[in-house]
């Protein structure tokens, strides 16, 4: 009994443990099938560059995490799991965890995809697959690994229907862009810039005080659907800048920087000693003079009897140098996110004295308060510096290759080529004390509240934005730089802007139905104030500027005006099944500067429609189109092009003797105009977005056509009436033309890849009237049916020669001289009936190739630009010899007997007509050819860097061009005004660089 007892008694102790036996077991055997594990890795594209905010998810499970701005990523799973990386534009991957603890991996780009990435538009983002207006991103590429120090430069010739013009190469100098043609002809035609939601444009400041290294992505809305938005500054297009913020993670040091070398991209080179005595003696044979000198000037005797030359290009320029250093930190919590950023660039150019200093500071922060608020700030500081007198590459040009640069005191020769007193020393600039400064404190913050319940998906947001942007500038020109009796100068101005907007959005799907709604009211405002004294006669040059008060005569003025607009604005965007679209805008502003008798408002609709042809069922299963999108749109923007108070008829104050005494008076100065409103631009767009081949071909279609009514021209008065012109609502103008984006995948074998882009545009601009008697304006030289900047001249058609009997075509003219097209045939050359239009100063089309190849962690990228069909008066081949006592360039040649040239008449030719040699100003342009290196992971490990990528880039480095001259893109003044300052010459440059990140 005792043993069954402790039989009984051993089982039942024993059935238990034995029972936890198995259970531990079983539990050790299900641990072992779910054992938790930690996964890091970083992911790269195809070229070997991280990509932060990838989404990483464990399939099955509500883990997700989101890689850093280095790539990197850390997520916790089990084994056997699949973890799905996602992003925007790249085709989704899915990788099954087996034993490693370390995933690394590259995403392909998917262009057939890449209608569902999200772009910026006016007060928000859409998916490019919504949208229904012509809105054109800005390849990431050319934000990055470009030697520029505006980002307009990076932008020319690779988006279609955008022309980047640069007229001079000044360090720090603000290129012009015009989006599909001129709308005005008196009127502002740039586009309204936009940076992070607030305006950029009338603050004062421009893209010059953005760092490109802060920018995080460009989009530019073309037409009116896109930006009727933005009511009267729409018309001439828009640019969206939207710079870096931060991303949730640890935090990322990002350390960015390149250094190189710049010079003149085409030297047109002055005659050597023997050419400028050469050309002296063929001018004095051809004007039948005695010739009793080798040089026209005995300044220059000393040096050519001592065999003594001087390179005058030589001597004002230089090598160039620049560098670009850019230290970024981001990151941040899930409810805290973090970028702050600083930007040093310097740079000299080649022609002495120019230079551009920039100094910048960015701060973006965004904070989730709440589950309902959000608040952030956008603040940057930028100081532009633009110091130094500068040396004069015109009067290089024509200085005499004899001429001295010193004096017998080692100081530099005033007149190098005395008596001649045309021109001075080209490097006397270098003596003037000259500052020239400009800040820009931005400072933009904002809140959002989401609303929950019942009305989910409403949002309000409250951004504001001020701006102070002070200029200041001086000079003094003393006795050793050609000014006897010393003159100084200061100018300080300072513009305070402010923006205030409230937006209200709301966002709803029901079932296949997509509603969303925003809605605006706003209000600008900007002072704008200067102040400038003067002063002349100074005992010495010890103060400079520094105390105007010493100078014999002073000067002063001050003005000072306000700017005010308050608007109103309504979206609506409706989708259904993602296949059919609808997009309605209307905004109504009200601008201060508007007349009296005008409400001083305008209305600005716009209506579109798109319709994703892919969605539909009976293109489901087509293996040819990936995504095709048609979409129309039709609407009305404004231009405001009046100055504050031109409406006001005002009159000028002026000083005038009365019975011996100073009087100070006012004559009339601006007739005003009550009933003056806006110009108000119609525009039809229609467009086709695609691709197709599984991604390997893709880009968008436009054609467009426009129209601009009551323009603001001038409309000439009676002089008896005090003035002679005031301002009018006069005119139209019209544009219409094509737009052609097309992305290809060339080869994607293994390592190699070849990838192209091509955007090509056309644009036909023409005045449609002007004063509504359908005349034209022969002296501003506006033409009905012509496009608003056109060349109107006479015709050459060579040269005559000896033998030729000009008698019957243009008497008076003999050989040497130019020969023109006698149009009416009367056998006179007249300025009323042998003139004509010899073409328009704007390119009929411009285009751009990207040739980019990847080999393994190897990449090169060509950029090819073109403009094609503009023609401008070359002043390069209007260089006048000023009776023989100049330096001229070799390269443009003249007529003599012995070499009878049929382009370039003879020295002793006076253009009394004026005729400005229209030249064919198309090319063809090399534009930046950058070569780059990817750093593997394996390797960064080593160096415990997360990111490396060096390369090198050369730009504008060679032009194809029929042009005779500096650069058939830059503009030149000959001389009588200071704009010959801005005589300087496209360069060409070479940086090397890197990029850099740490863990």
């Amino acid at each position: 009994m005792k043993k069954e007892f402790l039989k009984e008694a051993r089982h039942a102790l024993c059935s238990p443990i034995i029972l936890l036996i198995m259970l531990f077991n079983l539990q050790g055997l299900k641990a072992q099938d779910v054992t938790r594990i930690t996964i890091t890795g970083k992911v790269s594209d195809e070229r070997g560059m991280p990509l932060p905010g990838v989404t990483v998810r464990s399939k099955g499970s509500t883990n997700v995490v989101a890689t850093d701005g280095n790539g990197i990523y850390k997520i916790g799973t089990v084994k056997g799991a699949v973890l799905e990386f996602s992003f925007i534009g790249y085709t989704t991957k899915s990788i099954t965890v087996v034993n490693e603890t370390t995933i690394n991996l590259s995403l392909a780009e998917d262009t057939g995809k890449s209608l569902n990435d999200v772009v910026v538009v006016g007060y928000g983002t859409q998916k490019r697959s919504d949208i229904t207006g012509a809105v054109a991103s800005v390849p990431k590429e050319r934000l990055s690994q470009l030697p520029v120090t505006n980002v307009l430069q990076a932008i020319q010739g690779a988006v279609s229907g955008v022309t980047i013009t640069s007229s001079s190469s000044i360090p720090g100098s603000q290129p012009a862009a015009l989006i599909r043609g001129q709308n005005s002809i008196t009127a502002g035609t740039g586009p309204f810039v936009v940076v992070d939601g607030v305006p950029l444009t009338k603050t004062g400041g421009s893209l010059n005080d953005i760092n490109p290294n802060d920018i995080a992505s460009i989009e530019i809305l073309k037409d009116a659907s896109s930006t009727a938005i933005y009511g009267t500054n729409g018309s001439n297009g828009v640019i969206l800048v939207t710079t870096k913020r931060g991303l949730t993670g640890k935090p990322i040091i990002r350390y960015n920087a390149y250094a190189g070398v710049e010079n003149i991209a085409h030297m047109l080179e002055p005659r050597t000693g023997e050419e400028y005595l050469q050309k002296y003696a063929d001018y004095m044979k051809q004007t039948g003079q005695t010739q009793t000198s080798p040089v026209p000037n005995f300044g220059e005797l000393p040096n050519y009897k001592a065999g003594i030359t001087t390179d005058w290009i030589d001597a004002v320029t230089q090598t160039g140098v620049m560098q670009d250093h850019n230290l970024s930190i981001s990151g941040g919590t899930e409810n805290t996110k973090y970028f702050i950023s600083g930007g040093y660039l310097d740079q000299k150019g080649p022609v002495k004295g120019y230079q551009f200093n920039r100094t910048s500071l960015r701060s973006n922060l965004d904070v989730n308060v709440t589950d309902f608020l959000t608040v952030g700030t956008s603040l940057f500081f930028a100081g532009n510096n633009y110091d130094g007198g500068r040396a004069n590459l015109l009067f290089a040009t024509a200085m005499s290759p004899y001429a001295p640069v010193y004096n017998d005191k080692g100081e530099y020769k005033i007149y190098p080529m005395e008596p001649e007193q045309l021109y001075t020393n080209p490097l006397l600039g270098l003596l003037t004390d000259r500052i020239s400064r400009t800040t820009n404190l931005n400072g933009n913050g904002y809140a959002e509240i989401k609303f929950s319940g019942v009305l989910k998906g409403l949002k309000y947001r409250l951004n504001g934005g001020y701006t102070f942007f002070p200029e200041n500038s001086a000079s003094y020109v003393g006795r050793k730089a050609n000014d006897l009796l010393g003159t100084a100068s200061t100018f300080y101005a300072q513009t305070r802007s402010y923006t205030i907007e409230n937006l209200l959005t709301y966002s709803r799907d029901f079932k296949k139905h997509h509603f969303d709604f925003t809605g605006l009211y706003s209000a600008q405002q900007r002072r704008y104030s200067t102040t400038t004294a003067g002063a002349v006669g100074f005992v010495n040059d010890e103060l400079s500027y520094n105390n105007l008060g010493a100078g014999s005569t002073q000067t002063s003025s001050s003005y000072a005006d306000r700017y005010r607009l308050n608007s109103q604005m309504a979206r609506v965007n409706y989708s259904y099944d993602s296949k059919y679209l609808f997009t309605a805008t209307a905004r109504r502003d009200g601008s201060s500067v508007f007349g009296a008798n005008t409400t001083k408002y305008g209305i600005f609709p716009s209506v579109a429609l798109g319709w994703n042809i892919s969605n539909e069922e009976f293109m489901k299963n087509n293996a040819v189109v990936d995504n095709l999108k048609l979409r129309g749109s039709y609407g009305k923007t404004g231009n405001e092009g009046v100055n504050v108070y031109q409406t006001i008829t005002v009159e000028g104050a002026v000083r005038f003797p009365f019975n011996g005494i100073s009087t100070i008076g006012v004559v009339p100065s601006n007739l005003g105009n009550a009933d003056l409103h806006w110009e108000s631009t119609t525009t039809a767009n229609i467009g086709l977005d695609f691709s197709l081949f599984k991604g390997r071909i893709s880009g968008m279609l436009d054609a467009y056509s426009g129209k601009t009514n009551d323009l603001l021209l001038y409309r000439s008065l009676p002089i008896i009436t005090g003035y002679t012109r005031v301002l009018d609502n006069l005119g139209k103008v019209a544009n219409k033309g094509i737009e052609l984006t097309l992305n290809t995948k060339n080869i994607a074998n293994g390592d190699f890849k070849w990838e192209s882009t091509i955007n090509f545009s056309t644009n036909k601009n023409k005045i449609v009237d002007l004063y509504g008697d359908g005349k034209d304006d022969l002296g501003n030289r506006w033409f009905i049916g012509k496009p608003i900047s056109v060349i109107y001249d006479y015709r050459m058609t060579g040269i005559w020669q000896t033998g030729e009997d000009p008698s019957k075509q243009d008497p008076g003219s003999k050989p040497g001289d130019l020969k023109f097209a006698d149009l009416n045939g009367d056998g006179v050359i007249t300025a009323d009936k042998d003139r004509e239009i010899l073409g328009q100063t704007a390119p009929k089309w411009t285009g751009g190739l990207t040739n980019t190849f990847h080999y393994k962690n190897f990449n090169l990228s060509i950029f090819i630009q073109t403009a094609q069909g503009m023609t401008r008066n070359n002043t390069d081949l209007n260089y006048g010899d000023e009776t023989g006592r100049r330096n001229t360039p070799a390269e443009i040649g003249y007529w003599t007997t012995a070499n009878p040239s049929d382009s370039r008449p003879a020295l002793s030719y006076n253009n009394t007509r004026g005729y400005a040699y229209a030249s064919d100003a198309s090319y063809t342009r090399i534009k930046d050819i950058t070569a780059s290196y990817v750093f593997s992971q394996k390797i960064l490990d080593k160096l415990h860097l997360g990111g490396l990528t060096i390369y090198a880039s050369g730009r504008n480095l060679h032009t194809f061009t029929k042009w005779v001259g500096w650069d058939p893109e830059n503009t030149y003044i000959t001389r009588g005004s200071d704009g010959w300052l801005n005589n300087y010459p496209l360069t060409r440059s070479f940086v090397f660089g890197a990029n850099i990140s740490l863990k």
